[in-house]
C-alpha cells in the first residue's frame, strides 16, 4: 500500500501563493533545491491540481531542463519528468504524454485506487485538491520559506481539526525550515 504525503512550499505566515497566485517568494536555493531533488527521487507518482500542475509542468519539462541551466535545477527537471503524473481537473482539455487527467468526480476513488495499488509515495500537491483528499494523507510536509506575504492562498484550508505530531525537523543554511507532520 503506498503512503500519500501532502508538500508545499509556505510562506512563514501560512501562504503557498500570493494574494495573485504567484509563488515567486518560495525561490529555492541550492541547499532546499539539493533536498527536493532527493526527495523527488523516491516519490513514485505526483497528484496534483490543476494550478500547481501548470505552475511545475512547462517549466520543468520544457525551460529548466536544458543545458545551461544549473545542474540541480536539470536533474530534478529529469527526475520530474521520468515520475508519473496525475493532474485532476475539470477544465484542463488534453494532458502531454507522461500525465494522466483525473476528473474532479473521480478523484477519491482514483487516489483510493492508487494509494492501495501502488507500493511507494504518492505526492500530492495543491490545496483544494489536498482538502477533497485529506481522509487519504498519511503526512504533511511543510517547507517554510523566509519570507512573510501578508495573505493569499494558505497551506490547507480544512474546515476540521486535524491533530498532527511532528515526526521530523530540519533547517537549511538558506533559513528554510522543513517539517514533517503525521497523524496522532
Amino acid at each position: 500500500m503506498g503512503k500519500v504525503i501532502y508538500w508545499m512550499n509556505t510562506s512563514i505566515d501560512g501562504y503557498i501563493g500570493d494574494s495573485d497566485g504567484g509563488m515567486d517568494f518560495a525561490d529555492p536555493d541550492d541547499d532546499f533545491h539539493q533536498a527536493a531533488n532527493d526527495h523527488v527521487r523516491r516519490i513514485t507518482a505526483f497528484l496534483f491540481g490543476r494550478r500547481l500542475y501548470e505552475a511545475m509542468e512547462e517549466p520543468w519539462t520544457q525551460e529548466l531542463g536544458k543545458e545551461g541551466a544549473p545542474a540541480v535545477e536539470r536533474e530534478f527537471a529529469q527526475l520530474y519528468k521520468e515520475t508519473p503524473r496525475y493532474v485532476f481537473s475539470d477544465t484542463l482539455q488534453t494532458v502531454p504524454e507522461g500525465v494522466t487527467m483525473v476528473r474532479r468526480k473521480d478523484a477519491v476513488s482514483v487516489a483510493t485506487r492508487l494509494k492501495q495499488e501502488i507500493d511507494g509515495t504518492l505526492q500530492l500537491g495543491g490545496p483544494e485538491l489536498a482538502v477533497s483528499l485529506v481522509d487519504l494523507i498519511d503526512e504533511f510536509w511543510v517547507y517554510t520559506f523566509p519570507v512573510i506575504i501578508g495573505g493569499g492562498r494558505p497551506y490547507l484550508p480544512v474546515a476540521k481539526d486535524l491533530r498532527l505530531r511532528l515526526a521530523e525537523h530540519r533547517s537549511f543554511a538558506s533559513g528554510t525550515m522543513f517539517r514533517r507532520y503525521v497523524r496522532s
